[in-house]
């Protein structure tokens, strides 16, 4: 198991410069640190405020599709060593945001729905929330 040394925490801008390849420079050490990652040397923790911006900026900034975050993000997630915590729900969440027209929060909140009860005014999300716990 890994010393706590071993466990980071990262920012939004580590997964999209790893993701995007925009810059040669950031590119190399995300992908290094990555690296490391994916060969058990290291772990990283990602909180879900972090994956909402990474996908904000991904849909807004590099208009990438909704489908292709989430099977991207959804990929990244599955990989050995990137933890996040109630990883299946945002995995969920991330199916959810890929196929419906919703922003990424009202879909973990959707996603938590088969778990808790989701309350909101938003029509949507509750639409979505009924769907996903099976009520009528």
């Amino acid at each position: 198991m890994p010393s706590q040394k071993n466990i980071l925490m990262i920012d939004a801008n580590v997964i999209l410069r790893y993701l995007l390849k925009d810059d040669e420079e950031l590119y190399t050490r995300s992908e290094s640190l990555f690296s490391d990652v994916f060969f058990g040397r290291k772990q990283v923790v990602i909180i879900q405020a972090v994956l909402a911006e990474v996908v904000y900026v991904l849909q807004k900034l590099y208009k990438v599709s909704r489908r292709e975050i989430a099977q991207v993000l959804t990929e990244f997630l599955n990989m050995e060593g990137v933890n996040v915590q109630d990883k299946s729900i945002l995995i969920d969440a991330l199916n959810i945001f890929g196929n419906k027209n919703l922003d990424f929060v009202d879909c973990i909140l959707c996603a938590y729905s088969s778990t808790y009860r989701v309350v909101s005014f938003d029509d949507d999300v509750i639409k979505c929330a009924k769907n996903k716990s099976g009520e009528k």
